[in-house]
């Protein structure tokens, strides 16, 4: 089987070793994905449902160059800062996935690579059509 790096062009790509995504056959793993833009610029500071909403977008954008759309999404992992602001990523990661009802997890973590930083989301995904 052909498998694909998919990039978003982060210097920490290089420095680490890592893809922002990767296709194998019809799966498509998508790396531990932080609330950051293009510019490397933090996108809602201290929000747990603007962070949330904004890394499944940026999930979705790497799907869809791969192929791929949430509706193919099988499971995803959230690593959050404060658990007991799960009603604030559980609201956002309902709104995408309310209908495709993947498997998922959210587990609180001690931090993540920068204190900004509340939530990280991985996230696989099955091509089925």
């Amino acid at each position: 089987m052909e498998r694909i790096n998919y990039s978003s062009g982060a210097k920490w790509e290089d420095i680490v070793g890592y893809s922002r995504a990767v296709k194998v056959g019809n799966t498509i793993e998508v790396t531990g994905t932080v609330a950051v833009d293009e510019n490397s610029l933090l996108v809602g500071e201290d929000d747990a449902y603007a962070q949330t909403k904004f890394i499944i977008e940026k999930i979705e954008r790497v799907l869809h160059n791969a192929g791929s759309s949430l509706k193919d999404v099988v499971r995803t992992r959230m690593f959050v800062t404060d658990i007991s602001r799960w009603e604030e990523y559980g609201k956002a990661h309902g709104e995408f996935f309310s209908a495709i009802k993947p498997c998922t997890s959210m587990i609180e973590v001690k931090g993540l690579i920068a204190p900004e930083y509340l939530i990280e989301i991985e996230a696989t995904a099955i091509i089925t059509s």
